[in-house]
């Protein structure tokens, strides 16, 4: 194959892609040059332009300077249909399917090569055999509402490879998925290279990138500032190009022996809210100076656990002790008058009013009079972002105009400043870059060591197993796996997260 042939092009490539939104560069000059058969990562903190890079290959979004090639030739994409006729789809972070459609309904949804009469068992075999090709194993009659996640998922990048997808754009595809998911999509994407599909993998996270890309581009406000062969990386090399500095992402343990038990929740059963299932005799305990991890798949009674144990909800049995003192069913107020603090994972719905202040938010769950003094209010504020180095105009910045990382500091800093004793965090570094990780783990292990007990409750498997001194493994509403930190096992708390443990 000689240079300069349509089979030496790259398949897709950005040359000076520029990209602005009001008050924001998302693409300054990006170029990106991705070969036929290659994974290639996009790795970058929250706000590099990952996101705004993939939509613009994929058509969703129109380049402000610069221009997309598909095999040499210059395009300009109106949508992303236009970039799926050229062989560019997308598998974005929220699945875009039916629910009450069957899995081959969704994939020829929309397709325009379809004829007026449809042949539902041709579509089914393509699908079957889509699947078999690509290790996607998929029921083409299965309805999707009945899938998992990660099932869901598959149904996604089948679409993709129906239409004819030579160039597959996977958003964060690891976001949902379980470890053995998460190594079963690590599997279906070297099998659609070796094919001479190209994948570009966009991740914040080091491990996967690591462990399935050929190449690396690494952005950083809206630039590229590094590439390099994943082989002849690490993971202190990329988190350094991503944040141009140096990050500590080790594992941390206690250093001392556990204290007192602060926190007791005693055979805790409930009722699901939504598509959530109950809770059903969950029993565990946090010492002082100690992080007890709880792991689990999205949906299997997390946000109920937590709501319980920070007074939110009321049980239908079960018990909730925090220092000693029965605080089950009280409310949240008492359960925080008995020394307990709740970081909620909908940081910028349930924990942070977004439309006020960075100030006024600090105040949402304090004892205060009934005329406000600003300037105390002020003072209390710098000193908070002082302490967590939040990055801010100053107090008056309204909490919505925060990066994730910077929202997350703000919500600790309310929920830690009064000194509890029992700290209940859920997913506190989701969808946070490497920095802002760091920092908040930071936060969360000086107050182990201070003595407090907290309960950490995570999807992120990688987040419970940096923290937790013992890890628990929640699935449908029970307890089914508890090992310490030291001698966790990635496979057997991924089978016990999908339920074979």
């Amino acid at each position: 194959m000689k240079n300069g042939t349509p089979e030496a092009r790259p398949a897709v490539e950005a040359r000076g892609v520029s990209k602005a939104f009001p008050g924001v560069i998302a693409n300054a000059g990006v170029d990106l040059s991705v070969q036929r058969g290659e994974v290639h990562a996009v790795l970058g903190e929250n706000g590099a332009g990952k996101s705004t890079l993939a939509s613009i290959l994929a058509g969703l979004y129109r380049p402000d300077d610069g221009e997309v090639l598909v095999g040499g030739e210059p395009v300009n994409f109106g949508s992303p249909r236009d970039a799926l006729a050229r062989g560019v789809g997308m598998v974005y972070q929220h699945f875009r399917l039916v629910e009450r459609f069957t899995v081959a309904e969704n994939v020829i949804l929309g397709d325009p090569r379809q004829p007026m009469l449809l042949s539902t068992r041709r579509a089914e075999n393509t699908v079957a055999e889509l699947g078999r090709k690509y290790g996607l194993p998929v029921n083409p009659r299965a309805s999707v509402e009945d899938l998992s996640v990660g099932e869901q998922q598959r149904v996604e990048i089948v679409k993709m490879l129906y239409r004819g997808a030579d160039v597959l754009i996977l958003d964060e595809p690891t976001a949902v998925l379980t470890p053995q998911e998460s190594e079963n999509l690590f599997e279906t994407v070297r099998a659609m290279a070796a094919e001479g599909k190209s994948v570009i993998f966009i991740s914040h996270k080091l491990s996967e990138v690591l462990a399935v890309s050929d190449r690396v581009t690494v952005m950083r406000d809206g630039r590229v500032v590094a590439r390099a062969e994943t082989a002849d990386s690490d993971r202190r090399s990329l988190a350094r190009a991503m944040v141009g500095r140096d990050v500590d992402l080790s594992v941390q343990r206690a250093e001392k022996a556990p204290g007192a038990p602060l926190l007791e929740i005693e055979n805790l059963s409930a009722p699901g809210e939504g598509d959530a299932v109950p809770l059903t005799d969950v029993s565990l305990t946090v010492h002082a100076g100690e992080v007890v991890g709880v792991a689990g798949v999205s949906g299997n009674g997390q946000r109920t656990l937590a709501e319980l144990a920070a007074g939110m909800r009321k049980p239908l049995s079960g018990r909730v002790l925090v220092k000693g003192l029965e605080t089950t069913g009280r409310g949240p107020k008492a359960t925080r008058r008995a020394g307990l603090a709740y970081v909620p994972e909908d940081r910028l719905g349930t924990g942070l009013a977004p439309s006020l202040s960075i100030s006024e938010n600090l105040l949402l769950t304090r004892p205060r009079p009934f005329f406000l003094k600003r300037k105390e209010m002020e003072a209390t504020a710098r000193e908070a972002i002082r302490q967590f180095e939040i990055r801010a105009p100053g107090p008056h910045a309204a909490t919505r105009d925060l990066s994730g990382g910077n929202a997350q500091k703000a919500l600790l800093a309310r929920e830690l400043s009064d000194g509890p004793e029992v700290i209940i965090v859920a997913s506190p570094t989701r969808g946070l870059d490497v920095g802002a990780t760091q920092a908040v783990r930071e936060i969360l292990d000086k107050r182990r060591r201070a003595g407090c007990a907290v309960l950490l409750i995570s999807e992120d498997l990688d987040e419970v197993r940096s923290l937790s001194d013992r890890i628990l493994v929640l699935y449908e509403g029970r307890i089914v796996h508890e090992t310490s930190g030291e001698a966790a096992n990635v496979e057997d708390l991924g089978l016990a997260m999908a339920g074979a443990g």
